[in-house]
């Protein structure tokens, strides 16, 4: 307890400048950890995927459709436990910066394969009964204050026209790793209207949503999908839904990289600031070394001051952006939540924060205190005074 007191008040002997650099280590630490989080929300529905379903598209671009018929097919396959389908809607509700994800599904077999989403047996029933029924995650709900029974009319791109939907559920996440922003409805109403309007586009599908009977079985059910279907019109890509999630992030690797990039670099910029403190304090400091020396206080002595010192700084600041974190993630989640709809701040991201301070401290400390320790101690005492 006494060592601590001494490192306090020899880190806070220059009040200013010592503040000043737990400030900059704060913003360096606060702007490291919103980084991770952003590239941990990037690649949360990666590691949301499940080990059991597989996701059948078209072999060329996912923008090309399939026909509804291999449906009966891909049923047929060994290990294959129950097909879905369903077509991305890319509908804009009221403008375009209400961004979130919908798309046509066939509502039982959906339901089915993704069990994490909570909803209650009466809305369940009753949506499958709606045709023009559709269910919305939790957070995009209360965003825009539907309530069950509401009517929201979403305004069609990919399929031109204006598209009334009643909400008949909310569902919830099992834990919050689970996207609560998601909006889906009857493929058949759907394609219903598609054989009203423009039959060309009827009976096709975006995607087929399969699930395995065990997760060893995938690889070879997937290999089994795409051999069914070789050269026909249509042919099919099947992949799990990780590797399905991940080709939509190497979309973007790029971006990615670049923040990671940028993540490691503020911690560079700090470390020079940490740095150069730590070396003005140490040149302030060399005649009271000298003392040290002259009274019989080692290098590891002399070592532990300046370590420790170095140390007590940034983790002062470390603390402090790590506690502004939290409340920073809260802001950026608010503002960037339809696309980002997982971004919390992770116990990984925590222990990066306390192993860049840690590599802070360490880094900031090795040159001043080899200085400290190659004084003399004749040259050190002329400096007193």
């Amino acid at each position: 307890m006494f060592i601590l007191k001494i490192l306090y008040r020899n880190a806070f002997r220059n009040k200013l400048r010592t503040g000043l650099t737990v400030l900059g280590i704060t913003v360096a630490i606060l702007a490291f950890g919103l980084l991770r989080t952003l590239v941990d929300a990037w690649y949360a529905g990666v590691e949301a995927a499940s080990a059991v379903r597989l996701v059948t598209r078209n072999s060329i671009s996912l923008v090309f459709p399939l026909p509804i018929a291999y449906k009966d097919k891909i049923r047929q396959v060994p290990g294959v436990k129950i097909v879905s389908w369903g077509n991305w809607f890319g509908g804009i509700y009221i403008e375009e910066k209400n961004f979130f994800p919908n798309f046509a599904v066939e509502p039982r077999s959906y339901l089915e394969l993704y069990p994490e989403y909570i909803l209650s047996e009466n809305q369940r029933l009753t949506f499958y009964r709606d045709r023009r029924g559709f269910v919305a995650g939790k957070k995009i709900a209360g965003k825009f204050g539907w309530k069950i029974g509401d009517t929201v009319t979403l305004k069609g791109t990919i399929y031109p026209g204006e598209w009334d939907f009643v909400l008949r559920g909310i569902y919830r996440g099992k834990d919050d790793t689970i996207d609560e922003t998601q909006f889906f409805f009857h493929w058949d109403y759907l394609n219903e209207t598609m054989k009203k309007t423009v039959p060309r586009r009827a009976d096709q599908v975006g995607f087929y949503l399969i699930g395995v009977q065990s997760p060893d079985l995938a690889t070879t059910v997937a290999v089994s999908i795409d051999q069914l279907f070789k050269n026909s019109l249509a042919e099919t890509l099947t992949e799990t839904e990780r590797a399905f999630n991940l080709g939509f992030v190497a979309m973007t690797e790029a971006i990615v990289t670049a923040i990671q990039i940028v993540s490691l670099l503020v911690i560079v910029i700090i470390m020079a600031v940490v740095a150069n403190t730590m070396a003005m304090t140490t040149r302030e400091r060399i005649g009271e070394y000298a003392i040290l020396k002259t009274l019989g206080f080692g290098r590891v002595h002399i070592t532990s001051l300046i370590f420790g010192e170095s140390l007590v700084i940034t983790i002062l600041g470390c603390l402090a952006g790590i506690a502004l974190t939290f409340p920073a993630v809260t802001i950026v989640h608010h503002e960037l939540g339809t696309y980002f709809p997982i971004f919390k701040v992770e116990r990984e991201t925590l222990y990066l924060d306390f192993a860049a301070a840690l590599v802070l401290a360490i880094s900031s400390a090795i040159i001043p205190t080899r200085q400290a320790i190659r004084i003399r101690i004749a040259e050190g005492l002329r400096r007193i005074g």
